[in-house]
């Protein structure tokens, strides 16, 4: 995947995980960032259960997921403190 997709695919899950979990989104670069943590969360977890989301809107729900996992663990660790 090229970095522009791999950053347009950031940027779309970033946003819908802010949506999802908290309602609103981040900004460009924060959903970017958010996007792409959550790319590599749910690549590392899809692998672990043996799922393949192939192709784009396969990357991006992959990274959805991944990006509401760290939303809500991050929300969790901050109400904790």
């Amino acid at each position: 995947m090229g970095i522009i997709a791999f950053l347009i695919v950031g940027l779309i899950a970033g946003w819908l995980a802010g949506k999802i979990i908290k309602g609103e989104g981040f900004g460009l670069v924060g959903n970017i960032v958010v996007g792409i943590i959550g790319a590599l969360i749910g690549g590392f977890l899809f692998r672990v259960v043996g799922v393949n989301a192939g192709g784009f809107i396969g990357s991006i729900i992959m990274a959805t997921i991944g990006a509401v996992i760290l939303l809500y663990v991050a929300g969790a660790v901050k109400k904790g403190k």
